[in-house]
């Protein structure tokens, strides 16, 4: 009985584990994709 108890909370807190973490790379993606123009811009110039 206690393992039901605790199912749905640990349920949200998975979910909000996911959505942080999706958060995080896609951060990291427009990091990655601003260093690579960057990087384009002074190569140009």
């Amino acid at each position: 009985m206690k393992i039901s108890r605790f199912a749905p909370i640990a349920i949200v807190l998975f979910a909000f584990t996911l959505v942080a973490c999706a958060n995080t790379v896609r951060g990291v993606g427009r990091d990655v994709k601003g260093t690579a123009q960057a990087v384009e811009d002074t190569v140009k110039n």
